[in-house]
């Protein structure tokens, strides 16, 4: 991901670190690119809360809570666009519909020249006997790990809930998103890497490909 924004945009990006979570996009290009400016952007209060704390002193790194389902989500953000847009398992959360009507938000946001990169679950419907497999493999293996006391996303929100410095945006969290431990459940829907390349040339990119993919994952550019 970032060797592609060095080869397209340069050693000096202004980067939206795109439903960021925790920042583990932004800490990754800070570190990469010491001239960077990254804004980190999510709707979770609870992993904003630790992005801003991992981050904190960071003069480089901006931080907006916000919606991308709201049609003015832009007008939050602190410059109307952006050298690359960079995103990682969080596009699934949105239907078809909703995603294409995104992608064509970010072709405003990305500068001309600029780059779109998500990485996310992008599965291949046209391999089943693969995707079989290879889904009962990883099963047994996270399995195994549960059996050997690893935590799951499960025990990882009742332990943030019960973290004197997360509790308050736990809380909140929970009220207005979902409460995971409840088993909340996305409506979203996962593609394939060229479905998200076509709806990116369609939204307004002058070119879209995959630059990277595994059994079950993949990540697709956008040039603007």
């Amino acid at each position: 991901m970032l060797d592609s924004v060095a080869a397209l945009t340069g050693e000096a990006p202004r980067v939206l670190d795109l439903a960021c979570g925790t920042g583990t996009i932004t800490s990754r290009v800070l570190a990469r690119f010491p001239d960077a400016r990254t804004t980190g952007f999510d709707m979770d209060p609870a992993l904003l809360t630790i992005a801003r704390g991992s981050h904190e002193g960071e003069t480089r790194a901006q931080w907006v809570h916000g919606d991308l389902r709201a049609a003015d989500w832009p007008t939050l953000l602190p410059h109307p666009q952006y050298d690359a847009v960079l995103t990682s398992t969080a596009l699934h959360w949105l239907q078809a519909g909703p995603l294409r009507d995104l992608y064509r938000t970010l072709a405003e946001v990305v500068r001309p020249g600029g780059v779109l990169i998500n990485a996310d679950h992008m599965p291949d419907a046209t391999t089943p006997a693969i995707n079989e497999a290879l889904d009962a493999f990883d099963r047994e293996r996270r399995e195994k790990a549960a059996a050997g006391g690893s935590e799951d996303w499960v025990g990882w929100w009742r332990r943030a809930a019960e973290a004197p410095e997360l509790a308050e945006a736990v809380a909140e969290r929970f009220e207005t998103i979902g409460n995971p431990v409840d088993g909340d459940h996305s409506d979203g829907e996962a593609h394939s890497a060229e479905w998200h390349a076509l709806a990116l040339r369609d939204a307004g990119f002058s070119e879209a490909r995959a630059i990277w993919a595994s059994p079950t994952d993949g990540m697709v550019l956008g040039l603007r």
